[in-house]
């Protein structure tokens, strides 16, 4: 068995994982005063000088009190930089108030029954933004959740879940978006109350313990902790530890969360549908077929009392259950819409089929109590009106459960179980158990198997492997794993056994984070979403004057003889033929399927993307990308691999490489940049001797970003960096290191200054290679009319050897952060849409200035956060494949609003009666009601159809060649 060293465990990895950071809340709010405004237009004229700073989340200016009140992220801007663009745009600031703490503004998340168009989606979401403490809330209609920021202060999510009922909807919470994580235990083996008790308090006296619920019932025990100070096995412990054994303690089966609702939704509108075929089934047999069977139609035109025959009484008993029992929940959904004042597609079924139903009712009552009464009833109608909608909805909920797929996928990745493995206090392995993977907690020690999953993320302590990332990052090929690497949960090892120290677990877990952020990114509405909500405000309404008044035409123009009496079908009269092109043009309108028109295609377009290893954050994002005509590429990490090697050293002075390098290293190893560890790694072959490598300590360190670094050495001033700084500096170069300099840009490599005393000792040339398809990529962005453009702080020679040599016409360089925002913000002003590409804290704030901000998925936790959309396997071939996505995406939107505008255009008028006159054609109301469920369902299949999704055939030929990115 292999022995670890005591401690060595505990070691952090040495090579950068893949990890994905959330989005998170880090705002600080400003206020300042503002003198000298008159008029709105200075109001603006300050609002929109400070939302050009990198890293202003919102401004608000009111011109009436003299005050802005700014929301920015610290880690961009400053208070004094925004005071001091204010004065800029020539006005007098000062900042009165200032909220230090970061907003303690939480994301919870709740799973809302019952919503059918986006009238329901729009009126939960405004009665959410109503609630004091409530920052933002996105309500999903395909999803059918709700995204709720709110700060915990001001707000409970009970309050918010109460709210969601009041407007007549079910909410039931699915996370809260707090610290604490909870977990649910099944207690075996415990007989007693009291037993339980003794549990609770045993749990209650640990550490991290939020809360503890007990289910007496189930013997389920619900337990809120706080996961940086315990964990569920812990719990487990002290369960089976309480009970001297008796008691067993297991994580309690899932059957919660969103696939639990959507399979009790699917089956709920089965179930009702398959009820109502038994009732409408004989209905339509008796009004439409038995009727011309001889014998069977003596039977049912048989009197009972009066005109009331045998059919016509099977037709009203058989067709009640449906209309209010089986159609019990259209009535629900229209009285608790009504009375927020909103009109949803229920309302137009529960009156479309309402009138049928009542008419019909009065048609029998009639015929009963009058011995001359004749009249038709329409009890088919209603029945299977509501039928078929059922059909239709059944359908719907199916078709939308394969949106969301993506994130099933992503959940279903994690194993179930995992080996640990236990050591002794001499970091030998002492035994090995398997166990659930949920229970797995920082810093345990898990086997992995040849085939089987990783079970979370950590890093390798023992054996070496190669395990394949492909359903996390996209990447095809299986990655080499040794001692020290990263590996993330829910990839697979494909041959030698690896001992995998955890770092990342449960909520934490990289998987995790992936998950959230597609679950964010499909309910994030896209701005053309807008669209939908605006018709949808008005659509139901228009819809039932425009029924009231088509039967009200046709009935006066029967009644005055406005149409020949031939035209008025042998079975009915004027006022039931009027009657029926109302009903038709009520439920033949459809509102839901353009309200799912955007929806649906954001979800498989973002599952899609992920499953590409493009994580899409939003609809935003999507929509921004597919107008994207310029693209801003930083070079370093971008363009280049990010992993630098020292090529070439020159000293200028007399000294031993070994102690140029003692010094250059004891400065370079405070640095963050790649071009600093490339010099660190280059002078650890000169100590490959040592155990552990040390350095000299340097006192007075500066990092000046984009340039280089100063700091004391031992009795030395080292100042290393490029050729602007040793000038910004006061130092000279001689001209033998300003020839060298020459020499390396020439070859697209980069020569850094080290400067000792203030005097030039020697040149570090370093080479960053290109990534392998750079040069391809560039080319097929051009073909795809998108223009590339390379901004970067590098200096000018290196930076034209590299454009040269891929194809980039325009670059700017020696930039710093400042600098490519400022560039951004003029590429804009000229009319483009732009993306930027970056991988680094310096490319942070370009991310949030562009239109589009990419991150490479290798690059730091800043940069991706500040991005748009996230490359997971730092290729620069998914920057085309994700705009391509896009467009594809919205092609798609395009073409469903185009069906779903189409569908009423057209369907309404014939529904109307507009070909009656000419050809008697008629819509009957149960055939516009199954072409209203359609005309929902083809919208979401239309959608799903981008789940066949190909990459552009020019990137297919890239692997041909052999060119992949690493």
């Amino acid at each position: 068995m292999p022995r670890y060293p005591r401690g060595a465990s505990a070691a952090a990895p040495t090579d950068s994982g893949n990890d994905v950071e959330a989005p998170m809340e880090n705002r600080r709010i400003a206020m300042f005063s503002v003198f000298g405004m008159t008029c709105s237009a200075c109001a603006g004229s300050v609002e929109k000088a400070i939302k050009r700073l990198p890293g202003i989340h919102n401004a608000a200016v009111d011109v009436l009190n003299n005050h802005a009140q700014v929301i920015f992220h610290p880690k961009f801007v400053f208070e004094d930089q925004i005071r001091e663009t204010i004065e800029d745009a020539g006005f007098e600031a000062v900042l009165i108030q200032e909220d230090s703490k970061e907003l303690s503004i939480l994301t919870c998340r709740l799973h809302i029954k019952g919503m059918t168009c986006t009238s329901c989606s729009t009126t939960v979401e405004s009665a959410l933004q109503s609630v004091l403490g409530v920052q933002k809330a996105v309500v999903a209609l395909a999803t059918e959740e709700a995204e709720i920021h709110y700060d915990p202060k001001l707000v409970s999510t009970e309050q918010l879940i109460k709210e969601v009922n009041d407007t007549g909807f079910e909410a039931i919470l699915i996370s809260t978006g707090a610290d604490s994580s909870k977990v649910h235990l099944k207690i075996e083996g415990v007989r007693s109350e009291r037993s339980m008790r003794i549990v609770e308090s045993s749990l209650q006296a640990l550490p991290g313990i939020e809360e503890v619920d007990i289910d007496f019932v189930l013997n389920k025990f619900s337990v809120s902790y706080k996961p940086d100070q315990t964990a569920p096995r812990n719990f487990i412990e002290v369960i089976q530890s309480t009970g001297s054994g008796r008691f067993v303690a297991t994580i309690y089966p899932e059957g919660g969360g969103r696939e639990a609702h959507k399979r009790e939704e699917i089956r709920q509108y089965h179930h009702s549908f398959m009820w109502s075929l038994v009732f409408t089934i004989p209905v339509f047999l008796t009004s439409m077929v038995f009727m011309y069977i001889p014998g069977i139609n003596h039977v049912l035109d048989t009197k009972v009392i009066n005109m009331l025959t045998i059919g016509a009484l099977i037709r009203w008993l058989l067709s009640t259950p449906v209309q209010f029992l089986i159609g019990h929940r259209f009535y629900s959904s229209s009285y608790k819409a009504l009375r927020h004042g909103s009109a949803n597609m229920d309302v137009l079924i529960a009156l479309g089929t309402n009138a049928a139903y009542f008419y019909s009712l009065y048609s029998v009552i009639g015929a009963a109590i009058s011995p001359n009464f004749e009249s038709m009833d329409f009890f088919e109608t209603s029945s299977m009106l509501i039928s078929f909608i059922l059909l239709g909805k059944y359908l719907e909920v199916l078709a939308k459960g394969k949106t969301s797929e993506a994130i099933t996928n992503l959940m279903n990745l994690a194993p179930e179980t995992a080996i640990l493995l236990t050591l002794d206090e001499c970091g030998n392995l002492s035994g090995e158990s398997e166990i659930d993977s949920r229970l797995i907690q920082k810093n345990d020690v898990i086997k992995v198997i040849p085939g089987a999953k990783v079970a979370c993320d950590g890093f390798v302590i023992w054996g070496q492997s190669h395990v394949n990332e492909s359903m996390i990052t996209g990447e095809a090929r299986p990655v080499g794993k040794r001692k020290g690497s990263c590996v993330i949960g829910g990839t697979v090892n494909e041959n030698g056994v690896l001992h995998v120290q955890a770092t990342n677990v449960g909520s934490e877990s990289a998987l995790a984070q992936i998950v959230r952020l597609v679950e964010s990114a499909q309910m994030a509405k896209a701005p053309v979403q807008k669209f939908a909500d605006r018709i949808s405000k008005y659509f139901v309404p228009f819809v039932i004057i425009l029924s009231l008044s088509t039967w009200l035409v046709w009935f006066l123009a029967g009644k005055y003889d406005g149409y020949p009496k031939s035209w008025i079908p042998s079975s009915m009269d004027s006022f039931q033929l009027a009657l029926q092109f109302g009903i038709s043009v009520m439920v033949i309108a459809c509102p839901c399927a353009l309200g799912l028109a955007t929806p649906t295609a954001v979800m498989v377009g973002t599952g899609v993307g992920a499953s590409q290893g493009v994580l899409i954050k939003g609809g935003q994002a999507l929509e921004s990308s597919h107008k994207v005509n310029c693209i801003v590429f930083d070079k370093t990490g971008t363009l280049t691999t990010g992993k630098p090697i020292v090529v070439a050293t020159r000293l200028l002075k007399n000294m031993e490489l070994r102690e140029f390098y003692e010094y250059v290293a004891a400065a370079e190893v405070n640095s963050e940049h790649p071009l600093a560890k490339a010099i660190v790694d280059h002078a650890k072959k000169f100590k490959e001797e040592e155990e552990y490598v040390t350095w000299t300590e340097a006192r007075d360190f500066i990092s000046i970003t984009g340039h280089g670094v100063k700091a004391i050495i031992g009795n030395k001033e080292l100042v290393v960096g490029n050729k602007s700084l040793m000038l910004d500096t006061g130092i000279q170069i001689p001209e033998q290191a300003l020839d060298l300099l020459l020499e390396a840009e020439e070859m697209a490599q980069t020569g850094i200054l080290v400067a000792i005393n203030r005097e030039i000792f020697g040149l570090i040339v370093i080479s960053d290679p290109l990534k392998p398809a750079a040069k391809e990529v560039i080319s097929i962005l051009k073909s795809m009319n998108v223009r590339s453009i390379m901004v970067t702080g590098d200096n000018w020679g290196t930076a034209t050897a590299i454009s040269r040599e891929i194809g980039i016409d325009t670059i700017f360089a020696e930039a710093k952060p400042e600098d490519k925002v400022e560039k951004v913000k003029e590429l804009q002003m000229s009319g483009l849409t732009v993306a930027m590409v970056g991988d680094g804290i310096n490319d942070s704030p370009a991310l949030i200035s562009a239109n589009v901000g990419m991150a490479i998925g290798a690059g730091t936790d800043i940069a991706i956060e500040a991005a748009d959309i996230v490359l997971m396997k730092s290729n620069l071939e998914d920057v085309i494949i994700a705009i391509d996505l896009s467009r594809k995406t919205f092609s798609r939107i395009r073409m469903n609003y185009v069906w779903a505008l189409a569908y009423n255009i057209i369907g309404i008028p014939i529904a109307a009666g507009v070909l009656f006159p000419s050809t008697r054609f008629r819509l009957p109301p149960w055939v516009a009601g199954i072409a209203m469920a359609a005309s929902s369902v083809s919208v979401v299949l239309w959608s799903l159809l981008l789940k066949n999704y190909k990459r552009p055939k020019n990137l297919d030929a890239l692997q041909i060649r052999g060119i992949m990115a690493e």
